[in-house]
């Protein structure tokens, strides 16, 4: 007999995410749980397939395997047969950190008597650093130097959490394993071992200097490569310089997470940079030539042509931010702004007068001549 599809068993479609397979796994197996379900066989087959289905489409690289092959990635050793089965009179499951553990504790921690026990892996948490930076650092790039305070492996006794020349001992409620056993009803639950919190090992003289933990908390000095094109909300990892794992455990990563402030003059767009440049009314009429300024310090010469109005723009190509995990650079782009005389001198004021009188608006100025004969049009029609 054929197995189903594990996206049909899921009711999800081949291009949800991880998040939506979450969610329909956990409603269809609160639904089908045999606890709600005493003596259902149906529901029991069910919950079995939605925790086989799910086992393999919650892992992205079984998922991918599962995509190409089907379920024949997973036969005749191809990884074995991914859920898990059922032993004796009831299911048995490895509780292992994070994934469908992690959800079933989520489901089922009350009636099961709680939630489980430490994970024996000891790895050491993330840790994020908050970092602000010009928008000339993002064009450029820098290096910068960071401290940041966190658990690193305590120096007293190399991380191992015992006195110096003492050594762990194993488990004698685990026996070494590191977890336990215990029937509960119809589940046979296995959980980390309440006395060594997993590990299989105790210490019986735990390190005085960070009382065994094998980790201490001290401030350390981090240099970290900014790379030009960089946005306001980009991450950079740091691996391995995150908080140190308990009794040698592996280190957890550092995220940097970088905030551009920002600038006065400049507003960016993608790789893009925009710019408002003032002209004066003579410049913008009779055309000329102005200097744009360039994040990075440098001027261009831009050509305005006579009868630039405001709003015109102008496009300095490879003028912009560098192209993060790219090549090139975007454009900057330059919006004229008119600007007015103000402050007019009284010869200034009649040259002005000379310069109306000398000609017709609908020559100098057809822009505003033409929306005022509409205006006129309009008037006219609303008095008829």
């Amino acid at each position: 007999m054929s197995k189903r599809d594990f996206y049909e068993i899921l009711g999800a479609s081949r291009d949800a995410s991880a998040d939506d397979l979450k969610k329909a796994f956990r409603k269809l197996a609160m639904q089908h749980h045999p606890d709600r379900n005493p003596g259902d066989k149906s529901a029991e087959q069910k919950f079995r397939e939605l925790n086989e289905a799910y086992d393999v489409l919650k892992d992205e690289q079984k998922r991918a395997a599962y995509d190409r092959f089907g379920h024949a990635a997973f036969e005749q050793g191809g990884g074995g047969r991914p859920g898990g089965g059922a032993g004796g009179g009831g299911f048995e499951f490895n509780f292992g950190s994070g994934g469908f553990a992690d959800i079933f504790d989520e489901m089922f921690g009350d009636f099961m008597g709680g939630r489980r026990g430490g994970s024996a892996a000891g790895r050491g948490a993330d840790l994020r650093y908050n970092m602000e930076i010009t928008l000339e650092d993002a064009y450029r790039g820098r290096q910068s130097t960071i401290r940041v305070a966190s658990l690193a492996s305590c120096e007293a006794c190399s991380g191992s959490g015992a006195e110096r020349g003492a050594k762990p001992i194993a488990c004698t409620t685990c026996r070494g394993h590191g977890k336990v056993r215990t029937q509960q009803g119809f589940f046979t639950v296995e959980r980390a071992c309440p006395n060594c919190g997993g590990r299989g090992q105790t210490i019986d003289k735990p390190c005085r200097t960070c009382d065994g933990e094998g980790r201490s908390r001290r401030e350390r000095t981090l240099n970290v490569s900014i790379p030009a094109g960089v946005d306001d909300g980009t991450r950079i990892r740091l691996a391995g310089e995150g908080e140190a794992g308990s009794r040698g455990g592996p280190t957890g990563d550092l995220y940097i997470f970088l905030s551009v402030t920002p600038h006065n003059l400049f507003k960016r767009d993608g790789n893009d940079l925009h710019v408002r440049v003032p002209i004066p009314m003579t410049t913008a009429a009779l055309g000329g030539t102005i200097e744009v300024p360039s994040v990075d310090g440098s001027r261009s010469k831009v050509n305005i042509p006579p009868g630039t109005q405001s709003s015109h723009g102008f496009r300095l190509r490879s003028k912009g931010m560098a192209i993060l995990r790219g090549q090139g650079r975007g454009d900057l782009f330059v919006e004229a702004v008119v600007e007015t005389p103000v402050n007019l001198t009284k010869r200034q004021q009649e040259l002005l007068r000379e310069f109306e009188k000398a000609g017709t608006a609908e020559k100098t100025s057809p822009e505003s001549a033409g929306f005022f004969s509409k205006v006129k049009e309009l008037w006219d029609d609303l008095r008829e």
